[in-house]
């Protein structure tokens, strides 16, 4: 009995047309002798509507019937869709989180998948079931009370699905036909990738690119789960799409497989701060309890004992930033002389496995941006990404010069 997982997001269970299209989408398996696992997203901007409501009620709402509200979208595209496959006389139900049941955290409206057990599915399976529509981003806490994962979580259901019940493939329907080198609205020589290696996506899925979300990402490689991603208002062959797998899965790739970016950057700087140890200890932790999330950081020390620390973070933090340093320096954890905010930067990034094995890499970004006299004004690297900050202004035009450097308009 092979098991696919097919998932698919909000704007291809917008309305009922686009979930009977998925529906056929879901038969067409059912036909090649699949036993399918669907998992649905709620109707494309129904949970914003749904978080509205919530905010309008209660602005200090208790997070746990936030969940409840919040989840029901999702219940409706999974009975819709039930209902559906049932018109195509698909033998299929729907499935609520607690009824599978998914088992989570009790962290609510950010919890984390802990177990899914089998056997109610496996037995409806057994006993002539060929779809269980599962509604996505919903779990049960050991507490018995319904659980969200956070925005994009039914990304991380689909792969925990597909992780627990050894799929052949997670099948990530959406409204992009694939994984592109970059984002095709900056330059039309994006070239979507037949494959890409767990780790790359991973870095770019966190470095801003939305085709996937982060944590499903992280799971899916943690259980060598092959995702595909792709698009559900395209006939699709099975070599459509972008399949996500194991490195020794690609054969030969480019040095750099995909450029990203993120325009909602902010980089901030503490000037003359002490250089002593610990003053990192100090400066981070209060950012972290504050729930700020930094990326990159460089410190540059001076001959007299001082440091300018700088880091970035998401500009809709800035404030949270501010507040906690200014907090750590009133109560004396820190001591600087000015707390310098640019939020008009951004950060772009190029991302691939063939970094391990080449040099000059580097070199060859910050020529590509020298010639386009774009100034560099943060880097950091890993062992397969480049990061660098810039003026926000700059950064259409650094992706499309980071694209043709590196030839990604063309295959390996």
């Amino acid at each position: 009995m092979p098991i696919l997982v097919m998932k698919f997001g909000g704007t291809s269970v917008a309305d009922l047309d686009k979930i009977r299209n998925a529906a056929e989408k879901v038969k067409r398996e059912v036909d090649r002798g699949y036993k399918v696992i669907v998992i649905v997203s709620a109707m494309s901007g129904k949970t914003n509507e749904l978080v509205g409501w919530v905010d309008q009620t209660s602005p200090l709402y208790d997070a746990r019937e936030y969940d409840a509200v919040v989840s029901s979208g999702e219940n409706v595209t999974a009975g819709l869709m039930a209902l559906t496959l049932q018109e195509m006389d698909v033998p299929a139900r729907s499935w609520q989180g607690w009824q599978v049941p998914v088992k989570t955290s009790a962290a609510h409206a950010a919890a984390r998948i802990e177990e899914i057990p089998r056997d109610n599915l496996d037995a409806k399976f057994d006993e002539g079931m060929d779809v269980a529509v599962v509604a996505g981003f919903q779990g049960l806490s050991p507490e018995g009370r319904i659980t969200t994962l956070g925005r994009g979580g039914s990304d991380t259901t689909a792969v925990a699905f597909a992780a627990a019940f050894t799929a052949e493939r997670c099948d990530i329907y959406t409204d992009v036909d694939g994984v592109y080198t970059t984002d095709p609205r900056i330059t039309s020589k994006a070239r979507k990738l037949d494959k890409i290696a767990f780790e790359e996506m991973l870095e770019l899925a966190s470095l801003g690119a939305k085709v996937l979300q982060t944590r499903s990402v992280e799971l899916a490689m943690r259980y060598k789960v092959r995702l595909r991603v792709l698009s559900s208002f395209e006939e699709n062959t099975p070599d459509s799409g972008t399949l996500v797998c194991d490195e020794e899965e690609i054969m030969e790739s480019n040095v750099v497989s995909g450029v990203a970016y993120s325009r909602d950057e902010a980089k901030m700087t503490l000037i003359s701060v002490a250089d002593r140890p610990g003053i990192a200890a100090a400066i981070f932790g209060p950012l972290s309890e504050a729930g700020v999330n930094v990326d990159m950081i460089v410190q540059n020390i001076s001959e007299d004992g001082r440091t300018d620390m700088t880091f970035s973070c998401p500009t809709d933090q800035v404030k949270r930033a501010e507040r906690a340093i200014k907090e750590a320096k009133e109560h004396g954890e820190i001591n600087f002389q000015e707390l310098v905010a640019d939020t008009d930067v951004a950060k772009v990034s190029v991302v691939g496995i063939g970094m391990r094995s080449h040099a000059g890499v580097a070199a060859r970004m910050f020529q590509a941006l020298r010639d386009e006299n774009i100034n560099i004004r943060v880097i950091t690297t890993s062992e397969i990404k480049i990061s660098v900050l810039i003026e926000r202004k700059y950064m259409e035009l650094a992706v499309q010069a980071l694209h043709d450097a590196f030839g990604l308009e063309t295959a390996a």
